[in-house]
């Protein structure tokens, strides 16, 4: 999944956000009423003053209002620590979202592990608790950035004590129960938050996370894609790949052409050589990460005798050539600085293809990151999460899609794990969902995610069976994010 900060502040509004918890509890809360058609709670009036209940958290202030029938919509910066254990080391201004229902509702605390859409959208559990979404940039991702950056302060326990502010700061004003989700890199997210604070949250709902224990041990993404989907799409995507790579210098002048024409450049990778070969390995896992197996169809049936347009145009169409350029790589240096110092990235090998044709192989986190930064990578990191989550998960769901690469390595429960469950979307791929489940587990998980977050009906909590979700479907709030990650980066 590999497609897809402001200046310090004075040591005094320092100095307040680190009483934020105190200093909001000491705000008034504001009438609860019924959400009307402008997205206001109880009259005009009481719809202002959530905004000014925000704006009285220290730290806190507005950079956009994008109203949203039946809602409102804030796009706020936050003042941060940029290290938790050191706060008066300096400061950085964090993005968050705001979609506001009405403070008599749960709210979800969404991350997606990377920018925050100033779109107002509803992740999947809002839709089903009906409530309030909080939405939270991954620091280090700009522009939630320090200036200058120290990188050794972007770590899981970083971003999990910046989700663990943002929480203290707002539950005074959303006093109900709390859900946090995330997908991908924002499930992982999400249950690296639960592992370092877990009384915060109510409940946890993470879609299609990694969880690559040992980072050198990858046999279970091999074992993935020698039986995912029907050997005939896995011989059409392999062929396709192995031409590619076959037809390196007629394409890699196609590439070269290309990047001058768009001014890409391949610094941080190192040559177009090894950037062309990055795109190719990328191709079988983008597809599957991206689209299913009906998708087989689109790709060249006869890659030995389609033209050179057709090689190119399918493999930019999943992996896309602009990714590993300099321009490309750059929004994604803080995924792949901790992908190489905590994270872990999959390996995989490539059996249909003779080893002549292949130069570099997967490419490890560090040819993406550029060599200024210093990186060491930290074994320790997921072992000890998937432990804590094997023994101590609560309240935990985890979605997964059937034929996604990244369910190869994923969570799993333990003996110690309560009221929590991993559940597989048959067919689906990276955007595996609670919809997407077979039906018995699908009502389960939703009537799961309605009494964590204390709105499930008598009659649900009577017959699981009959839970649906609260909010009726809109097709442009309830939208996936329209950007599309690029392969191999969670």
């Amino acid at each position: 999944m590999r497609k897809a900060l402001r200046g310090l502040l004075v040591l005094t509004v320092l100095i307040g956000t680190l009483s934020t918890a105190g200093t909001a509890t000491a705000v008034q809360p504001e009438a609860h009423g019924t959400t009307g058609t402008t997205g206001t709670t109880g009259t005009a009036d009481d719809s202002k003053d959530i905004l000014d209940r925000l704006l009285a958290v220290p730290g806190m202030s507005l950079v956009q209002e994008k109203p949203y029938t039946g809602y409102r919509f804030f796009v706020l910066n936050y003042t941060q620590p940029v290290d938790h254990r050191h706060p008066s080391k300096g400061t950085f201004q964090q993005r968050i979202t705001v979609l506001h229902k009405d403070t008599a509702r749960p709210t979800v605390f969404y991350t997606g592990g990377y920018n925050v859409s100033t779109t107002p959208s509803r992740r999947e559990p809002t839709q089903i608790v009906d409530g309030n979404q909080v939405s939270m940039e991954y620091r280090y991702f700009t522009p939630s950035r320090p200036e200058p950056a120290d990188w050794s302060k972007l770590d899981i326990w970083q971003a999990a004590s910046d989700q663990h502010r943002i929480f203290q700061a707002l539950k005074p004003i959303y006093g109900q129960k709390w859900i946090s989700t995330g997908g991908s890199k924002g499930g992982m997210t999400a249950t690296y938050y639960e592992r370092f604070y877990p009384r915060d949250m109510d409940g946890v709902v993470a879609y299609v996370a990694p969880n690559d224990v040992v980072n050198d041990e990858d046999s279970a993404y091999d074992r993935f894609f020698a039986q995912v989907g029907t050997k005939e799409c896995r011989d059409r995507l392999n062929a396709v790949q192995r031409e590619a790579l076959v037809r390196r210098e007629p394409l890699e002048k196609k590439y070269a052409a290309y990047a001058a024409d768009n001014g890409y450049t391949f610094t941080t990778v190192g040559s177009l050589d090894k950037a062309y070969e990055a795109v190719v390995l990328d191709y079988v896992w983008g597809f599957w990460q991206y689209s299913l197996l009906k998708d087989c169809d689109t790709i060249p049936a006869d890659a030995a005798h389609a033209s050179d347009d057709d090689i190119w145009n399918s493999v930019d169409t999943i992996s896309g050539f602009s990714f590993y350029t300099d321009q490309g790589l750059e929004p994604y240096t803080p995924y792949y600085y901790q992908a190489g110092t905590q994270l872990g990235a999959p390996t995989i090998h490539f059996p249909s293809i003779e080893k002549k044709y292949v130069r570099y192989g997967y490419q490890s986190p560090r040819t993406f990151v550029p060599r200024s930064i210093p990186m060491k990578f930290r074994p320790s990191a997921m072992r000890d999460v998937d432990g804590w989550v094997r023994r101590h998960a609560h309240h935990m769901l985890f979605v997964y899609g059937q034929n996604d690469p990244w369910g190869a390595e994923r969570f799993r429960l333990g003996s110690g794990a309560r009221d929590s469950y991993v559940f597989t979307a048959p067919g689906l791929n990276h955007g595996a969902n609670v919809a997407g489940l077979v039906a018995d587990e699908k009502a389960l998980a939703t009537a799961r995610i309605l009494d964590w977050a204390g709105v499930a009906p008598a009659a649900v909590r009577a017959n699981p069976s009959v839970a649906r979700p609260l909010a009726r479907f809109d097709a442009k709030l309830d939208r996936r994010d329209t950007e599309r990650d690029m392969t191999l980066r969670p």
